[in-house]
């Protein structure tokens, strides 16, 4: 008997190995995604604006990326004695404007950097939903606890999403391998009724999306939280966001589709490796320690490929120790 429909086999067209550069923009599941890739050594840049959700604010940062843009001013706010751009998370806030317009602008060098060095870019979509700042007119990438009376609140269509990433994919990503996904993480501010109409537009436009263009492919953690796995025990305890349990699972389906074989093979010596590394002993001067530390600082090096180098500064730590 079977007690959950599955999703098939998903073959990516385009593939990522250990010496493909990637940039990671969009939501949070963008992080969780990346933060997989990171710990298991793949050559990754999360957007140094930090989240963001609707696609109209991914695009207008991938674009700013692209051409090194300076932070405009005017949407440089003030909120509780501290500074933050319109067009980034508030995690780059700081206590003064002048302060605030240097951190952007860092972050853009920073993305303007590892946007043009990437061979692939994994863009993913949050929710179709925008917030327009009444005194500027433009979409924000994130209101910052403003007064909802500052925004004006709509959702983009169809035509609206595809009309702002068909200039970046005939443009300045026409050359990179692009992923996108579309979050699991449920907007239930929203209200699950207009959750589920965001969903639904992100995923028609992205299916266009693919149409059009040969380098885009679509990974569908989406489906894979909502259709596959199906039971609120793959969520977190606030019911919104995928559990531990149901990252794991989309990692192990996105390693099976998104990389090589060649990629497939090193990634369990790799996280071999990487554990060995985090270990820690009871008695870090033992003998036992000591060949343990060799071994996998001397397969370390057998992997020439990969970057192990905080990994090999640990186990020769100890080594030096002995």
């Amino acid at each position: 008997m079977k007690f959950r429909t599955e999703i098939g086999d998903i073959s990516l067209k385009h593939k990522i190995d250990y010496g493909t550069k990637i940039f990671a923009v969009g939501s949070c599941f963008a992080q969780n995604i990346a933060a997989r890739l990171i710990r298991a050594k793949f050559r990754v840049t999360e957007s140094p604006t930090g989240i963001l959700f609707n696609p109209a604010s991914i695009a207008r940062a991938l674009t700013a990326f692209a051409e090194c843009a300076k932070a405009e001013e005017c949407r440089i706010i003030e909120r509780s004695g501290y500074y933050v751009s319109l067009d980034s998370h508030s995690e780059l806030m700081q206590p003064t404007k002048e302060g605030a317009a240097e951190c952007y602008n860092r972050a853009i060098a920073e993305g303007h950097r590892a946007l043009a060095e990437a061979d692939c870019v994994i863009i993913t979509l949050g929710t179709s939903w925008v917030y327009r700042h009444n005194a500027t007119g433009a979409i924000v990438a994130n209101c910052h606890k403003l007064p909802q009376s500052e925004f004006t609140r709509y959702s983009l269509s169809v035509a609206d999403i595809c009309e702002l990433f068909r200039p970046l994919l005939g443009g300045i990503l026409q050359d990179k391998k692009v992923i996108f996904t579309v979050s699991p993480v449920r907007h239930i501010s929203d209200g699950l009724a207009a959750n589920s109409l965001s969903k639904s537009t992100l995923r028609v436009a992205v299916a266009e999306l693919c149409n059009q263009f040969e380098n885009v492919d679509y990974f569908p953690a989406y489906e894979i939280v909502t259709d596959d796995l199906r039971d609120y025990r793959f969520y977190a305890d606030d019911l919104v966001h995928p559990s531990n349990q149901a990252i794991e699972y989309i990692w192990e389906r996105f390693v099976a589709s998104a990389l090589t074989g060649e990629a497939q093979q090193l990634l369990p010596q790799v996280e071999k490796v990487v554990a060995a590394a985090a270990h820690r002993p009871l008695n870090v001067d033992s003998q036992e320690y000591h060949t343990f530390c060799k071994r996998y600082f001397e397969q370390a090096k057998a992997l020439s490929t990969i970057d192990f180098s905080s990994e090999c500064a640990i186990f020769e730590r100890y080594l030096e120790k002995s």
